[in-house]
This record gives C-alpha cells, sequence and structure tokens, in this order.
C-alpha cells in the first residue's frame, strides 16, 4: 500500500509540511538539507503544501549526536523561530532522523506559540 493510500485511509492530514530547518552555515557545508529533499517528495505524493520559509533554526547550535538526552535538549532551547505568519493549524514536522526528539520537540514548541493547535512529527527513521 502507498503511503499516500494508508495516510488517506488511517489519519487525519496535514495542511502544511514544514522540514526541520538547518541553520545557515550547516546548509552551505552540505549544499542541502535532506529534510526538504525528502519532504519535496512526500508532499508532492500526498499533495500537502510544503512551507521552507516560514521558521528558521536562528541559532547554530553544536551536533548533538555525541551529546545525552538532557543536554541535547538545552543545546536547542530557543532555536527556532516563526519568521512569517503561518496560517495552517494542523502541521507535520519532518525530519529524517529523531533520536531523543528534542529537535522537534523544540520546533513544535514554537509553532504551537505561534498559533499552531496540532503539530505531527513524521521522520524516516527512530534512532
Amino acid at each position: 500500500m502507498l503511503l499516500s493510500d494508508h495516510l488517506q485511509q488511517t489519519a487525519e492530514r496535514p495542511e502544511l509540511i514544514l522540514p526541520v530547518p538547518l541553520y545557515k552555515s550547516r546548509y552551505r557545508e552540505r549544499g542541502f538539507n535532506q529534510a526538504i529533499e525528502i519532504a519535496r517528495t512526500v508532499g508532492k505524493e500526498l499533495q500537502i503544501p510544503l512551507d521552507i520559509t516560514s521558521c528558521r533554526r536562528h541559532r547554530d547550535t553544536p551536533h548533538q549526536t555525541q551529546l545525552p538526552a538532557q543536554k541535547r535538549r538545552k543545546n536547542l532551547k530557543n532555536a527556532f523561530s516563526v519568521i512569517k505568519p503561518i496560517h495552517a493549524r494542523h502541521i507535520a514536522i519532518l525530519d529524517d532522523v529523531m533520536t531523543t526528539g528534542s529537535t522537534v520537540h523544540e520546533l513544535a514548541y514554537v509553532l504551537k506559540k505561534a498559533g499552531a493547535s496540532r503539530v505531527d512529527v513524521w521522520v524516516c527513521a527512530r534512532a
């Protein structure tokens, strides 16, 4: 069964997909944001719009691979901001990998403060 068929049958569809933003220097270093690339395909398949401009990672957070959960949460505190209004009330955050959930938790917090009533988390892998 295709992902789009499964979603249509089992879940309420979000109005918008928001890939987890990278800090500008990390984006330049990599040359792409893997969450955006995945979200493009998912959004097209599910016919859900993508938003890559309304939210920004405004702090360069150190890599989290070697940090324990508590330090990951502290590392991401106040790392994201909504820089233009988002009119969707149901948003799906999309990321490639989730370990402790600190990144998506902080981003969801910011989105809810900006007016979202529901934020789902979609990831490709859980580590």
